[in-house]
């Protein structure tokens, strides 16, 4: 066990010594084939990797950097995020097993789970998103084999408590599986809570630049690590050496812009809670936002991700909002240095339960900029959302 903080460890695994004068970096390599000085090593695992498909220096870095971030035995990369909630759930299902959560699943994994996994005769029972723990454990069924989870939900932002589920999951044998892409990691750590698989969209905050696509899924469990390796083998999947390099380059100062953009999204979420045109931000780190005390007793930290419902509106009043802005940009995907925003409101048919909301839910991602000038942005923003009401 590293004495480090997760700041520490994740810039002491790149400057260890005992190896030789090298870069900090890895070296980028790029290849399909691996050559062996000798027959009897082509089969040797101890050789290093015998095909490009296992991944060169800097994934084998960038995974143990992330075993360790998320205290893991062992850490695998995929090619998205989506790819990282996909995996565990394929590996750990069978035809006519069931997974059981809840309504704030992030859509294009409720797509995978409505669409492909049905094709394959795995059922998926969606409870309302704002289901407690107790009420998901009681839900539990016969059939159910794994109780996917997210906290902070997608979109609304609820919390439940993770450690209660999880507990009760294993007592019954059920697997447990978490994207914890909000926290990145860092902020909360599903495995030392008894999850049995963490991923996380390392596209988000471990990029950190808006320039790669990946995934990553831990897990301490050798059962859960070999059904998750055979279908990763299986399928084919692979990450690029380029991409792995910029993931491994972005995880080294993770924690400092992870905790700076919560720190401006916190200054950000309370603006716009005193704002007339806003009924409510979703943001659990917010004081007196639903899932607060959760949030408090569990997490050491915030994402800069976050919800705005406001007072009435149409499509028209929030595309207004999102057009008057000039420092956010209008794109999806969050976690870059860059600021975002999105009209989600469309999102909610999608859903089994729809939640009841106010007006127009607007998707804010707060990034490096400096929050006074975001808020001036925002002000004209909500300026125009509030002329568009008005208009015959």
């Amino acid at each position: 066990m590293s004495p480090y903080s997760d700041r520490t460890r994740l810039i002491a695994s790149a400057t260890r010594r005992g190896h030789g004068r090298r870069p900090v970096n890895p070296p980028v390599e790029r290849a399909s084939t691996m050559l062996s000085d000798r027959a009897e090593a082509m089969h040797d695992d101890a050789d290093g990797p015998a095909y490009g498909l296992e991944g060169g220096s800097a994934a084998r870095q960038l995974r143990a950097a992330l075993a360790g971030l998320e205290k893991a035995a062992d850490a695998v990369l995929v090619p998205s995020g989506l790819a990282a909630v996909t995996v565990p759930l394929l590996a750990l299902t069978r035809p006519g097993d069931e997974v059981l959560t809840l309504d704030g699943v992030y859509g294009p994994t409720r797509r995978f789970l409505s669409r492909y996994q049905a094709s394959r005769g795995v059922a998926t029972r969606f409870l309302p998103a704002e289901t407690d723990a107790e009420s998901l454990i009681a839900a539990i069924g016969e059939r159910t084999r794994v109780v996917l989870l997210e906290s902070p939900a997608s979109l609304t932002f609820q919390m439940i408590d993770v450690a209660a589920v999880a507990a009760a999951c294993r007592a019954r044998g059920v697997r447990t599986v978490m994207d914890n892409t909000w926290a990145a990691g860092l902020a909360f750590k599903p495995l030392t809570q008894g999850v049995d698989v963490s991923v996380q969209a390392l596209t988000k905050y471990v990029g950190g630049h808006s320039d790669v696509l990946m995934g990553g899924v831990a897990a301490n469990d050798p059962a859960c690590l070999r059904a998750v390796h055979d279908v990763i083998e299986d399928l084919g999947w692979h990450v690029s050496p380029d991409d792995a390099w910029l993931a491994l380059r972005g995880l080294r100062t993770l924690p400092l812009r992870y905790a700076e953009q919560g720190r401006s999204g916190l200054r950000v979420a309370e603006w716009l809670q005193g704002r007339p045109e806003v009924s409510r931000v979703l943001y659990p780190p917010l004081p007196g936002a639903v899932g607060h005390d959760l949030w408090a007793r569990d997490f050491n930290g915030a994402a800069s991700l976050m919800g705005v419902v406001m007072k009435g509106g149409d499509t028209a009043a929030g595309r207004a909002f999102l057009d008057a802005l000039s420092l956010f940009g209008m794109g999806y995907s969050w976690g870059g240095f860059e600021s975002l925003i999105t009209h989600e409101t469309h999102q909610m048919a999608y859903r089994s339960h729809p939640p009841s909301l106010e007006g127009e839910l607007i998707r804010l991602h707060v990034g490096l900029e400096d929050p006074a000038d975001l808020i001036a942005d925002l002000e004209r923003g909500l300026a125009a959302f509030s002329a568009a009401l008005t208009l015959p």
